[in-house]
């Protein structure tokens, strides 16, 4: 999603429970960069960048098939119908948003890589992708009947900013759903499923990743993400979304969270 300075790129009916109530820091790798849990905006676009090549083929190996899943219920919540607009924020090389168009609405993808959008322009030419920064997206006010972001609002500098600027686009009554890792609700389920994302997760990615230091961020950002209900008060907080609500999946490994704008 954005704007970036130019670089040269390396190559390699669903039930939801209801809520209660400066300066380059990045570590270089090669020729791209893996952001650190500051998330300053040309790190992370740099660092998806570096890995766009292979991006889908290693998530779906990392979650051992789970993610085409995840996409058909963030479809499935968004409840759309044919002829509605869906924006799709953070899309990567667009793969979520070619599921969001298989229900028939218009779904348009905006990410801030230009790496990622090349790849997914190759790969899905009639998906419509756009490059748009989470936090300065370039469409006008209330454009879209429903809004999403998939395993990325955890990449944004500032959450609640990229809340607000969701809301700024959506239609009164439109719908916004967060497809985002979460928290294992299991505590023993929780304790192996970490021990997998900090130790085994960048190892798997060795095999697989054009780069694969950028899914040791991964690892760290997953754990230092707010759980289920922390997330639904964020959302809530943020401004236009009212009627926030989560659905676990794969035991809470990844969680919807689902709003209205008020």
């Amino acid at each position: 999603m954005g704007n970036h300075p130019a670089r040269s790129v390396c190559r390699r009916s669903v039930q939801f429970r209801v809520a209660g109530g400066g300066g380059r820091t990045g570590e270089r790798v090669g020729c791209v960069t893996r952001a650190d849990l500051d998330k300053q905006p040309h790190e992370v676009a740099e660092m998806f960048d570096g890995v766009a090549e292979r991006y889908d083929l290693t998530n779906t190996v990392l979650s051992f098939g789970q993610d085409r899943g995840w996409r058909r219920a963030t479809r499935a919540a968004l409840a759309l119908r044919p002829g509605e607009r869906v924006l799709d924020v953070g899309a990567g090389t667009g793969i979520s948003t070619e599921e969001l168009g298989r229900s028939g609405a218009f779904a348009v993808g905006a990410d801030l890589s230009t790496g990622m959008l090349l790849a997914g322009r190759r790969a899905r030419p009639r998906v419509p992708l756009v490059a748009g920064d989470a936090l300065r997206l370039p469409f006008a006010d209330e454009t879209f009947d429903a809004v999403t972001i998939s395993f990325a609002l955890r990449n944004v500098v500032d959450v609640e900013g990229a809340l607000r600027e969701l809301g700024r686009v959506t239609r009164p009554g439109g719908r916004l759903v967060v497809c985002e890792f979460s928290h294992p609700v299991n505590a023993p389920f929780r304790t192996v499923y970490m021990g997998y994302v900090m130790r085994s997760l960048p190892a798997v990615a060795r095999s697989v990743s054009s780069n694969p230091d950028a899914y040791v961020y991964l690892a760290e950002s997953i754990r230092a993400w707010p759980d289920q209900p922390a997330l639904a008060g964020r959302i809530a907080a943020a401004g236009p979304w009212s009627r926030v609500g989560w659905r676990n999946l794969t035991g809470g490994i990844v969680a919807l969270h689902r709003a209205t704008k008020a």
